[in-house]
C-alpha cells in the first residue's frame, strides 16, 4: 500500500512539475528567440506579432499531439485492419463487412444495443428529471441527491459486482444472499439464476447504467429548472394551472434542450456498453453487445483483427452522427452556433 501510495505521488509530481517546466522552457526559449526587450524599432514590433502567433501553439500542441497520437492514428489504424484478415496482414477488402451483415452473433448484438437504447437513456433522462423536480420541492432534497448520485463516483466493473451480489443466487433448498433472490423467496416465490434468463437478463443488466447514470442526469436537469425564471411559473400559477400543467406545459419546454442534451449523452454511452456486459454475464444468454463482441474477435481465441476492427467501425460510426448532433445542441444551449 506504501508503495502504491508513493508511486502516486510521484506520478503526480513528477506530471505536474514537468507541464510547469515545459511551459517556463518554452515560454523562455520563444523570449530568446523572438526577444522584445533590448530590440527597437519594428524589430521589436515584428518579434512581438511572432510571439503572438506562436506562443498559443505552445500551449495546445501537446494537446494536439496527444490527440494525434491517441484518437487520429487509432481510428485510420483501425479502419485499415477491418479490411485486413485476420492477422493485420493481407488485404481482404469488404470480406469482414459481408462477415459482419451474416454473423447471427453480430445482428444478436445490435438488437441487444438497439434494446438498450430504447430503455437506458429513457428512464435515466426520466428517473433524473423526476427527481430533479422532487428533490428541489423538499428540505432534505440536498442529501437526496447526494445519495443519488453518489452512484456515478463507482466505476462500471465495481457497479456491476455490487449487483452481481444482488442477483446472486443459490441452489434449491440453500439459503439465498441475494437480495432479489431473499425477497422472492420470502414471499413464496422460487429463485432464479435472473442473468442467465434470454431476454429478460439484458434489463437486468440494464438496472446497473440506470443506477449509475440517473445521477447525472438529475444534476444537469437540476440545474438546467434552476435556470428556468420564476416570473413564468408564477404567471402560470395566477392563470390557474395546476402543478402538472405547470410541469408538462412551462418547466419541460424551457429545459427541452437540455432533457436533449442529456438524452443523447447517455445514449453515446450506451453504444459503448462494455464493462458491465463483461463482468455480469461475458455476453453468454444471448446478453451479448457490440463492445464485448469487438473484444472477443480482438483479444481472445488468438484474436481477428479484421473482424474485431470492423465491429470497432460500426460502433464508430453509430456514435459519430449522435456525438455530433450533441455538440450542436449543447452550443445552442451555450447561445453559439
Amino acid at each position: 500500500m506504501a508503495a502504491q501510495i508513493f508511486s502516486a505521488i510521484l506520478v503526480i509530481v513528477v506530471g505536474v512539475g514537468g507541464c510547469v517546466a515545459y511551459f517556463w522552457g518554452a515560454n523562455r526559449l520563444l523570449d530568446l528567440v523572438f526577444p522584445a526587450r533590448g530590440v527597437s524599432g519594428m524589430a521589436a514590433v515584428d518579434n512581438l506579432r511572432r510571439q503572438g502567433m506562436i506562443r498559443p501553439w505552445l500551449f495546445v500542441g501537446p494537446a494536439l499531439l496527444i490527440l494525434v497520437i491517441y484518437l487520429i492514428y487509432p481510428v485510420v489504424e483501425t479502419l485499415r485492419l477491418s479490411f485486413m484478415d485476420r492477422g493485420g496482414t493481407a488485404f481482404v477488402g469488404f470480406a469482414n463487412y459481408q462477415w459482419a451483415l451474416g454473423d447471427r452473433e453480430f445482428r444478436n448484438s445490435i438488437l441487444n444495443n438497439v434494446l438498450w437504447l430504447a430503455v437506458v437513456p429513457a428512464a435515466c433522462t426520466f428517473l433524473g428529471l423526476v427527481i430533479a423536480v422532487l428533490t428541489d420541492r423538499i428540505w432534505w432534497g440536498t442529501v437526496a441527491k447526494s445519495l443519488i448520485f453518489l452512484p456515478l463516483a463507482i466505476s462500471f466493473v465495481g457497479a456491476s459486482v455490487i449487483w452481481k451480489f444482488i442477483y446472486e443466487y443459490k441452489g434449491a433448498g440453500q439459503t439465498q444472499i441475494g437480495i432479489l433472490n431473499a425477497i422472492v423467496q420470502y414471499f413464496g416465490g422460487t429463485p432464479q439464476v435472473w442473468i442467465s434468463l434470454p431476454f429478460w437478463n439484458n434489463f437486468f443488466l440494464m438496472v446497473i447504467l440506470v443506477w449509475i447514470q440517473t445521477g447525472f442526469a438529475m444534476v444537469i436537469l437540476s440545474s438546467a429548472l434552476r435556470g428556468i425564471p420564476e416570473e413564468t411559473i408564477e404567471a402560470a400559477v395566477i392563470d390557474g394551472a395546476n402543478p402538472f400543467q405547470i410541469f408538462w406545459k412551462i418547466m419541460i419546454p424551457q429545459i427541452w434542450g437540455t432533457i436533449a442534451v442529456v438524452w443523447t449523452t447517455i445514449t453515446i454511452l450506451v453504444l459503448k456498453v462494455f464493462d458491465i456486459v463483461l463482468t455480469m454475464t461475458n455476453g453468454q444468454w444471448n446478453s451479448q453487445v457490440l463492445a464485448n463482441l469487438m473484444f472477443d474477435w480482438m483479444f481472445r481465441g488468438g484474436g481477428d483483427f479484421g473482424r474485431g476492427a470492423t465491429i470497432a467501425i460500426v460502433i464508430m460510426l453509430a456514435v459519430i452522427p449522435i456525438m455530433v448532433w450533441n455538440i450542436r445542441q449543447a452550443n445552442r444551449e451555450a447561445g453559439g452556433r
